[in-house]
């Protein structure tokens, strides 16, 4: 950055990093080894859970990306103590809890700013928080999360910002009105502490939902059910410190191996949980990806000759995203471009946000073989020769898939935006470069 800039505002700071841009070389087949950074999902709701205890908290693999730099800071404004005590180590001790009115800057940056609302509910009995930002993939509610907390007995005003209070959580049963995985997350937060039983049906059990029954667990909290969709919670009147290592990312675990199926080189992914990847590999393997997976590793072997398996009778087969175990709909976009690179055609239909499709413009102006039927489903055939182009990241997914597309293209790709990607992958040009990636990161 330009000389001066450690005076800069950390907004300023952020919308600098988005105007970064990466400069991608195709073409070469990316040979090695990664490990495993820890799950991005998984770190943001677990940070704000350790708003739970009064005492001393350590949490090991936490990814340094700017989703968790943002939820740290606003961590520390809260009055809690946090702080990165290593490169992927966070220290958090919220002996006092001295405001609950959230930054609106900094929730602007990261949906998951509202994850603080079940905490500091739980522990102060009041929260003030505005709309919160993220990724611009069509509508995302925040309707669940406003019921359940009614139902626990907090008073809500939801006009610009929501503005909620309570005197005392006390537990009851629940019905969620989707399976929503925040929704999920903030429930469990503040049943944790609540008064009574909490019984919370049609629940998520995403591997990062699991994480942070484990961590809770872990602390001193009772909770029953963990990966399945009826949790059982039994409040406690306190919790402890202690230390938890975050889960290993599956997502960003697939899309290494989509990265390594494209660009045909042998890629070995270590640290993996291989009980999280089972109901994503089967699904990879239909769009041809060959793989070899033990309970800690994946290794994607060099020159994969990718053919789509169709249906029963020669019928195009579906790929389609679902509430956990099915296939996670951050992997959409992942699966699209495996499928521009993958003999057959492929009906991607991506159910749970209308605009998480839209990038698939660039693909196409890349070369690919796409009709986009509607916001939710995409019809891909393969295999289409890619070409390297100039796009700006919409998102943190499609930045990721436009980065593959971009390594298994011929000639050079600029993309824009990356501040994207960085949200929700780690020194993502640096990992890749490790394996033979042509990638260099222009600075604004």
């Amino acid at each position: 950055m330009a000389a001066g800039s450690e005076t800069m505002t950390d907004a300023a700071v952020a919308e600098a990093l988005h105007r970064d841009s990466f400069v991608i070389e195709g073409g070469h087949p990316l040979s090695g080894s990664v490990q495993a950074a820890g799950n991005k999902n998984a770190a943001l709701p677990i940070l704000a859970a350790a708003l739970l205890t009064a005492e001393p908290v350590t949490l090991s693999n936490v990814p340094r990306i700017l989703d968790v730099e943002n939820m740290v800071d606003l961590i520390s404004r809260t009055g809690a103590a946090a702080e990165w005590t290593g490169p992927n180590e966070v220290r958090i001790e919220a002996a006092k809890i001295t405001d609950t009115d959230l930054d609106p800057e900094l929730c602007r940056r990261i949906r998951a700013s509202f994850l603080l609302a079940g905490p500091l509910l739980a522990r102060a009995g009041s929260v003030k928080i505005p709309p919160p930002g993220g990724d611009v993939i069509g509508r995302r509610r925040l309707d669940t999360h406003v019921k359940a907390f009614a139902d626990l007995g907090v008073q809500i005003e939801a006009e610009r910002d929501y503005t909620m209070k309570v005197d005392e959580l006390r537990g009851r049963k629940l019905f969620l009105d989707e399976p929503s995985v925040m929704g999920t997350e903030n429930v469990i937060m503040a049943a944790v502490l609540a008064e009574g039983e909490t019984v919370i049906g049609n629940a998520a059990g995403e591997p990062h939902v699991q994480d942070l029954c484990r961590f809770l667990v872990s602390l001193g909290a009772e909770i029953e059910g963990l990966g399945s969709n009826l949790l059982r919670i039994c409040g406690v009147p306190k919790l402890s410190g202690g230390e938890h290592r975050i889960a290993p990312d599956h997502i960003e675990i697939a899309s290494f191996i989509g990265l390594g199926a494209v660009t045909r080189g042998e890629l070995t992914i270590n640290g993996c949980s291989g009980e999280d990847l089972r109901p994503i590999l089967p699904h990879l393997e239909r769009l041809g990806v060959r793989l070899e997976a033990d309970n800690c590793s994946v290794r994607v072997p060099d020159g994969q000759e990718l053919v789509i398996q169709d249906d029963l009778g020669g019928a195009i087969p579906k790929i389609e995203d679902g509430p956990w175990p099915q296939f996670p709909a951050d992997l959409t976009s992942i699966a699209v471009v495996i499928a521009t690179q993958a003999r057959g055609t492929v009906l991607i239909f991506e159910k749970m946000f209308e605009s998480r499709l839209f990038f698939v413009d660039k693909l196409v102006g890349m070369g690919a073989r796409i009709i986009l039927c509607d916001p939710h489903r995409a019809v891909v055939t393969g295999p289409a020769p890619l070409v390297g182009d100039r796009m700006e990241s919409p998102d943190i997914r499609a930045g990721m898939a436009m980065l593959i597309a971009s390594l298994c293209a011929d000639g050079v790709s600029t993309i824009g935006n990356i501040g994207q990607i960085d949200r929700g992958y780690e020194r993502i040009d640096e990992r890749l470069r490790s394996v033979g990636a042509s990638i260099e990161r222009i600075s604004s």
